[in-house]
């Protein structure tokens, strides 16, 4: 499958996705997962925008962090979800909580109906199509719904920003300041 067939086709399974959301009626009264991705903590300037948009779709949002120890993120689970707290804590429907099972085992124990997943770039439409038809294969009551960044962030990725950081770059317009504060400290450590 070629990158233009699979995002045709994720673009197609959204859209059918988002249609079916709203000829619900209570599409509205829908707790939604969005889950944030284990490596980093991944609140760059365009991660924080996809959950604040998303809580302006739905009454509730979980902003679910991966604990994920074989991925080796930067900052243990409780410093993600503490980094999270301090920049989305005003969110007045934001529940932001860490977990460390299966992504649809979660969904499930907070009987949640969407999963919000980001898309930044083409490179990502494949993989997530994957885990869209494969969580859709466990629980095909939930639903997958992407988001993706400003165009301005699409280029950010937790890697290069890791890179600069290591290399004693400045990082404060790709993530925000506590982020910037925690990962100098780790570097210098």
């Amino acid at each position: 499958m070629t990158a233009t067939d699979t995002e045709s086709a994720l673009l197609a399974a959204e859209e059918e996705s988002l249609a079916r959301l709203l000829r619900e009626p209570a599409s509205r009264d829908l707790t939604v997962v969005r889950i944030e991705p284990a490596g980093s903590p991944r609140l760059a300037p365009g991660s924080v925008t996809k959950p604040i948009r998303a809580s302006t779709l739905f009454d509730k949002l979980i902003l679910a962090i991966a604990e994920s120890p074989s991925k080796q993120p930067r900052f243990p689970l409780a410093d993600r979800v503490a980094m999270a707290t301090e920049i989305l804590g005003d969110l007045q429907n934001v529940e932001i909580v860490g977990f460390n099972t299966l992504l649809m085992n979660f969904v499930h124990e907070k009987e949640a109906k969407v999963v919000v997943r980001g898309l930044r770039a083409v490179s990502d439409f494949e993989y997530e199509f994957q885990m869209a038809g494969m969580n859709r294969s466990v629980y095909p009551e939930v639903e997958t719904v992407f988001l993706t960044p400003g165009e301005q962030y699409m280029f950010i990725s937790a890697t290069m920003v890791r890179e600069i950081a290591r290399l004693g770059g400045d990082v404060s317009k790709f993530v925000q300041p506590c982020v910037e504060k925690r990962l100098r400290a780790k570097i210098t450590a």
